[in-house]
């Protein structure tokens, strides 16, 4: 699954408990089941690789077990670590430089063989 929506979203710290859950959804709604439909819109995830913070409540955790197949459920640490990830990748970097300059001609001193 090296092409799998849930690659972006691996732990990149370790997994600890936490009172707030950023949860994304990273699969598309059509096809989906109108209690999963339901399920999302109740936890404001309307559209694809969109973030919402929520409490952690058993309420919430018993949502979330009904749509896990589609959602990726990270604590704070961890989505402040991805987004850090993400902001290095598009960090600007240095520009390149290429030299165009012709070669040094011989010296005239030098006799030709």
């Amino acid at each position: 699954m090296s092409g799998s929506a849930f690659n972006a979203f691996k732990a990149r710290v370790p997994i600890e408990w936490s009172p707030q859950l950023y949860i994304t959804l990273v699969r598309g709604l059509p096809g989906t089941r109108r209690l999963h439909r339901r399920t999302l819109d109740a936890m404001r995830l309307r559209r694809c690789h969109r973030t919402v913070v929520h409490r952690n409540t058993p309420s919430l955790l018993g949502m979330l077990n009904q749509v896990k197949r589609l959602v990726v459920v990270e604590t704070e640490a961890m989505y402040n670590a991805r987004k850090k990830k993400d902001e290095e990748n598009r960090a600007l970097r240095p520009p390149i430089v290429v030299s165009h300059s012709s070669p040094t001609p011989p010296s005239a001193a030098e006799p030709a063989k």
